[in-house]
């Protein structure tokens, strides 16, 4: 009888959480044989990334996983109802009638809270750590991602290098993905960039730099982000399919696409900006020069999270191209101090060969900690 697992997501980074917990879910079924069942509050952010998704569907099954919409805290549940293992992301308070029916089992379910992935060195003290429900015999741990092999590693998929070294060296392969986006033979000769960030990025005025700069620049943006920026671009509201070319640069504007072609875009594109978790992940796994755009906190806690990453990645001053950039992306550093953004980008495009050769060795440390499903399960059944 195979393992069943649990997941409750609720969705508040729009794709970042539902995009780590439906990775992970498909993970632990396909390659683990886990009965897995995702709880999610929002299918219609769910559907942008995996279109068979059907937001009518109280309960339904994609890819081999139960996908059931978690609509409200006040259900009833009973000890048949529950999950060998019960994954609620990021503290998201699964419905109390679910802990009272974790409580009456016998044996009890493995109970953990998956925490946000950080590079901060606090992270190590806390991961697998013990909490006891104040009222119920139950025993919840602390599970964190990381960057080290005293954390629970990174998500990633078994045989995914391979996939991604056999696409990158075939040049039809990517030339035919990159057309059926729409994207022409001349925007593929020129620098390919794709942008995935928060509304607040100053994407404006990076794309006047590559607009007024002398490296033709094509840059792939998903339907809806950075609006303001490509509306000022394009001079209307743009949609999936729209392109346009100023200066040096053309900005397409892609629909949101499945979770395996993000990836293809990832490794077809020459540099990545991506945002929050899940694509950040990816961008660590495609080996190419990327930039990290940090959900925004209050009082600026995501800026000492920002600064914990670049110490471990950008760890060398020829790194410090990409270091200056990447806080002057997330508002930690003043551009005008740094010689404004025609400057930045200059200095972050000449460090491009360099910065590809640290994400080929920072994929190789990042591999010797395993993946997080697998890692994952193996502490599940020491709890067990």
């Amino acid at each position: 009888m195979s393992t069943t697992l649990a997941i409750f997501c609720k969705v508040i980074d729009n794709y970042g959480d539902i995009g780590i917990c439906w990775r992970l879910a498909r993970q632990l079924t396909a390659e683990h044989g886990v009965a897995v069942t995702l709880w999610v509050d929002d299918l219609a952010s769910f559907r942008r990334i995996c279109p068979p998704v059907d937001v009518a569907a109280g309960v339904q099954t994609v890819d081999g996983v139960t996908v059931r919409h978690w609509q409200t805290q006040d259900a009833a549940y009973a000890p048949a109802d529950i999950a060998d293992i019960v994954i609620e992301f990021f503290g998201c308070d699964i419905p109390p009638a679910y802990i009272e029916a974790m409580a009456a089992c016998e044996p009890r379910p493995v109970w953990l809270n998956l925490e946000g992935l950080t590079a901060e060195e606090w992270v190590e003290g806390c991961h697998t750590l013990p909490s006891s429900h104040p009222r119920l015999p139950l025993t919840k741990h602390f599970y964190f991602p990381g960057f080290t092999g005293k954390t629970g590693g990174l998500l990633r998929e078994t045989g995914l290098a391979i996939e991604r070294h056999a696409f990158q060296h075939d040049g039809a392969a990517r030339g035919a993905f990159l057309s059926r986006l729409g994207v022409t033979q001349q925007e593929q000769q020129a620098m390919l960039v794709s942008l995935f960030c928060y509304p607040y990025a100053p994407a404006a005025a990076l794309m006047q730099a590559w607009q007024h700069g002398a490296q033709p620049v094509a840059c792939l943006v998903p339907e809806g982000v950075a609006a303001d920026a490509v509306q000022a671009f394009f001079g209307h509201p743009a949609r999936a399919g729209d392109v346009a070319t100023r200066g040096a640069l053309t900005v397409r504007v892609l629909p949101f696409i499945p979770q395996p072609d993000y990836d293809r875009l990832l490794w077809a594109c020459d540099l990545n900006f991506v945002r929050g978790e899940d694509s950040w992940v990816r961008a660590q796994w495609a080996g190419k020069p990327f930039v990290w755009h940090i959900y925004a906190q209050d009082e600026n806690l995501h800026h000492k999270k920002l600064r914990a990453f670049l110490q471990r990645y950008a760890a060398a001053a020829v790194d410090a191209a990409l270091g200056d950039f990447s806080l002057c992306w997330n508002g930690a550093a003043a551009p005008e101090q740094q010689g404004g953004w025609p400057d930045l980008w200059q200095r972050l495009h000449a460090a491009l060969p360099t910065l590809a050769a640290s994400a080929a060795a920072w994929e190789q440390q990042m591999l010797a900690h395993g993946d997080l499903a697998a890692n994952l399960l193996r502490f599940a059944a020491s709890l067990r």
